[in-house]
């Protein structure tokens, strides 16, 4: 479970609209990596919603914005045209990049126990360290947090 200072665990994954990205390659750009459970669910159609309304701020900011969940290419396209999002939206179907980063984890619902992706994102700075993370993410006022964040110097 990578922490602050770390090295951020490097990846290729597949990604909307058909292209791959890899994580290193974003450098010299800060990467706002968020991790969420399920496209077109009311939390995480928020949260994509959130940072499509700042990608303006976060590009400024000079950040890139990348959601990973383990949802496929063809739902992350689906869930982009019907939301107009306009961020970069990554596939980790087999989980393997959600286990480096420790997002994989027990939880429970209604006293039914289960595996799934806890919300959780990290600020990578521009050498591909983690400057910033939050843990167990709650959708409100978590953007503008990370936009914060991200707007710090280094």
């Amino acid at each position: 479970m990578p922490e602050i200072g770390d090295t951020a665990p490097d990846f290729t994954l597949p990604r909307d609209g058909g292209d791959t990205l890899t994580l290193s390659a974003l450098r010299p750009s800060k990467v706002v990596l968020y991790f969420y459970p399920k496209d077109d669910t009311s939390g995480c159609t928020r949260e994509a919603i959130g940072f499509t309304e700042a990608a303006e701020d976060f590009a400024a900011a000079g950040a890139v914005v990348v959601g990973v969940s383990r949802d496929s290419v063809a739902k992350h396209d689906k869930f982009i045209a019907k939301h107009g999002l306009k961020v970069a939206l990554a596939s980790d179907e087999d989980g393997a990049v959600c286990e480096r980063y420790g997002v994989w984890v027990e939880k429970s619902m209604y006293g039914k126990k289960y595996f799934g992706i806890e919300r959780a994102t990290f600020l990578i700075d521009g050498e591909g360290r983690i400057a910033q993370v939050w843990r167990k993410v709650k959708v409100p006022g978590h953007v503008g947090a990370v936009l914060a964040a991200a707007r710090a110097p280094d």
